[in-house]
């Protein structure tokens, strides 16, 4: 039997394309047998999240809380403000202390910058594993 499973559209936002690439890379196209492949949706600026986000079919939002001149932390907070029913957030945090803001701005988890892989990998597991109907 074949698995038909749509992917999931992650969205990753950064004003870098280095750390767009480091969490492509770290999630690579299928993190987990029990999830779909990902699909990515590179954005660059907010005005494209917010549109994409609209747009609806995103399934995670990954936020760079460091990229200029929109911080993740601050659109993640804009996007669970406005978007009904709005999707899965993961910010990425500079510091440590910067944990409280990640709170703050409402997102599900928060993961340290430079990306660690395995911490990437398991926020996103555990955000979207619960959300994968069992088969």
């Amino acid at each position: 039997m074949t698995e038909t499973t749509a992917p999931l559209k992650i969205l990753v936002y950064s004003d870098d394309v280095n750390t767009r690439s480091q969490v492509i890379l770290a999630l690579g196209r299928r993190p987990h047998p029990d999830l779909p492949e990902f699909e990515y949706v590179e954005v660059a600026t907010e005005p494209v999240v917010l549109q994409n986000m609209d747009a609806g079919g995103i399934a995670l939002a990954i936020l760079d809380g460091e990229a200029v001149p929109a911080g993740g932390m601050g659109i993640a907070k804009q996007l669970k403000d406005e978007i009904y029913q709005c999707p899965p957030v993961v910010v990425l945090i500079g510091r440590p202390q910067d944990a409280w803001l990640a709170t703050w701005s409402r997102a599900e988890a928060a993961v340290a910058h430079p990306i660690d892989p395995i911490g990437l990998a398991e926020a996103v597991l555990n955000i979207l594993r619960p959300a994968v109907p069992a088969s």
